[in-house]
C-alpha cells in the first residue's frame, strides 16, 4: 500500500494552489482543466486540494476547518523555519504561533492558511534512536 495524497477541501482551488506555491515554494503537480481538483509536488506523497463545491456534487458534506478547533495540521520540515515563516507570511499565511525552540530541539512555528487549516513549519529533529 501507497499513501499517495492528502487532499483538502477548499473553495477556491486554484487560488488556494496559488497561495501555497508563493507561501512555501511547493510546485505544481496538476490542476484539472475546470479547477476542482489540483495537486503539488512534495515528494512521494502530494498535496492535493478539491473544491467543496464538488465534493456536494458528489455527495459529501465537507466541514469547514476551524483554526481555533483543529482536527488535524500538516507539517513541513526545513532548514531555515524562521525564513520560511517569513515567506508564509509574506504570501497571506495567518501566525499561529511564532517561532519557538522546543525542548526536544526541534524549532517550530505554526500558521494557518487562507482557509484556516493549521500548518506546521518546523526543522528536522532527530528520533532517539537515530544516531
Amino acid at each position: 500500500m501507497k499513501f499517495r495524497y492528502t487532499i483538502l477541501y477548499v473553495d477556491d482551488v486554484p487560488g488556494t494552489v496559488d497561495f501555497f506555491r508563493r507561501a512555501f515554494g511547493l510546485p505544481l503537480g496538476m490542476l484539472h482543466e475546470g479547477g476542482d481538483y489540483a495537486e503539488l509536488a512534495t515528494g512521494g506523497t502530494r498535496l492535493a486540494f478539491s473544491s467543496t463545491a464538488l465534493m456536494r456534487q458528489l455527495g459529501k458534506t465537507p466541514a469547514a476547518p476551524s483554526i481555533n478547533a483543529p482536527t488535524f495540521e500538516i507539517a513541513f520540515e526545513v532548514a531555515d523555519v524562521a525564513g520560511a515563516l517569513a515567506r508564509a507570511l509574506d504570501a497571506g499565511a495567518t501566525l499561529v504561533q511564532d517561532l519557538r525552540h522546543e525542548p526536544w530541539g526541534q524549532t517550530t512555528s505554526y500558521v494557518s492558511d487562507p482557509n484556516g487549516y493549521l500548518i506546521e513549519i518546523c526543522s528536522p529533529v532527530q528520533a532517539p534512536d537515530e544516531s
